[in-house]
């Protein structure tokens, strides 16, 4: 039986079990629950908190584990990313006060205040900077005022939080982190691991990509399939009505109703969208 670690809660837990069941596995009925087997899959889930996902998988306790790609580089578990999972985005930095550092290599020698002393030391040393790392649970923008660090490295999103602490963001980004599917190590797949990789990637492919049906002239054929090249080739069917044909193609959610505007634009009629729910590619 395939025995896979899922986050318990945080950002990354609904969003995993909602992609788990999206590519048809069964999930726990309550947030208590620290187990669910899908028996009809020949998969056992185990829920865990995310920070600890990396050191089970690597201890080879557990198969696979959807965690994210900042935890499994600060853990230094010997476990490896197979897949990104394009959710749980978030982008590490430094910050500091104003004209303190433009760069990783003027923290020479500083205190830096982090939660991830492992991205943090990783990023450090793959720049040749020696500094002493300070770990912190949390609130890490307070430190540089509080005496505590010289600069700090935190997940950023908009940088509010760390202005109104008075730093500013400088350098290039330690990480750009998301949920990942990992295993142990140098570790090899099989057949159950296989399916899983398929069906999430299946799971990607529809929410990234919609079905887009239309009619137009055969005339008109080539330059509306230019539009709508679909994955393999669009689909083609010849209409009763003489001179036309109708287009079934897997096209771009983000670039839908451009498209769309388009093939009006081209004469073509009865264009419609449809959501797809699960795929194989």
């Amino acid at each position: 039986m395939l025995r896979i670690a899922v986050p318990n809660k945080g950002s990354l837990s609904e969003a995993a079990t909602q992609m788990l069941v999206e590519a048809g596995y069964r999930q726990r009925r309550a947030a208590r629950d620290l187990t669910a087997t899908d028996t009809a899959n020949d998969v056992q889930f185990f829920y865990l908190r995310p920070r600890d996902i990396a050191t089970y998988v690597a201890s080879g306790d557990l198969d696979l584990g959807i965690t994210g790609r900042d935890l499994l580089v600060d853990s230094a578990a010997e476990a490896e990313e197979t897949m990104a999972l394009g959710f749980g985005g978030s982008t590490f930095r430094y910050a500091c006060r104003p004209g303190t550092a433009s760069t990783v290599t003027d923290l020479e020698g500083k205190r830096i205040a982090t939660s991830f002393t492992g991205v943090v030391r990783a990023n450090l040393a793959a720049n040749g900077v020696s500094a002493t790392v300070v770990h912190l649970d949390g609130a890490v923008e307070n430190a540089v005022g509080l005496g505590v660090a010289d600069a700090v490295a935190d997940v950023v999103s908009t940088g509010a939080t760390l202005r109104q602490a008075g730093l500013e963001i400088f350098g290039e980004p330690l990480m750009e982190s998301e949920a990942i599917l990992i295993r142990r190590r140098g570790g090899s797949s099989n057949g159950a691991q296989d399916q899983l990789l398929r069906r999430l990637h299946g799971v990607m492919v529809a929410r990234s990509y919609v079905m887009l049906a239309y009619d137009v002239l055969a005339e008109d054929l080539e330059r509306a399939c230019a539009l709508t090249p679909g994955i393999e080739s669009p689909t083609i069917s010849p209409l009763h009505r003489e001179g036309w044909v109708a287009v079934q193609s897997m096209t771009e959610r983000a670039e839908v109703h451009r498209i769309m505007d388009d093939l009006y634009e081209l004469g073509a009629r009865g264009i419609l969208v449809t959501d797809i729910h699960a795929c194989r590619i």
